[in-house]
């Protein structure tokens, strides 16, 4: 059985700074022990040889290997840009800066 009092419930949202009505303490000290009580049940059924998973199917790393290859020019990148200035994309001005 789960130790969550009203007073446990009325100290912890005095921590988050939430302010409680009386009938939302009595509300939140039964479905608080409930949740306790749950993971107290979750508990008791892992076992020592049972490792510890964050995912339920090993996963391994999808992406390619880093490979240089060819790439594009400065020119190439450039070539279907609505504004450049020769070397870089040229774009307005946005959140009231000025360039």
């Amino acid at each position: 059985m789960s130790d969550i009092t009203e007073d446990t419930v009325r100290h912890l949202a005095n921590l988050a700074r939430i302010a409680l009505t009386p009938d939302e303490v009595t509300t939140l000290t039964s479905e608080l022990a409930a949740i306790v009580s749950a993971v107290e049940k979750v508990n008791e059924a892992v076992s020592a040889d049972v490792p510890a998973t964050s995912h339920p199917i090993p996963m391994e790393n999808v992406w390619r290997e880093d490979v240089v290859a060819d790439e594009l020019t400065s020119e190439q990148a450039l070539t279907g840009a609505p504004d450049h200035d020769g070397s870089r994309f040229r774009v307005t001005a946005i959140l009231g800066e000025e360039a």
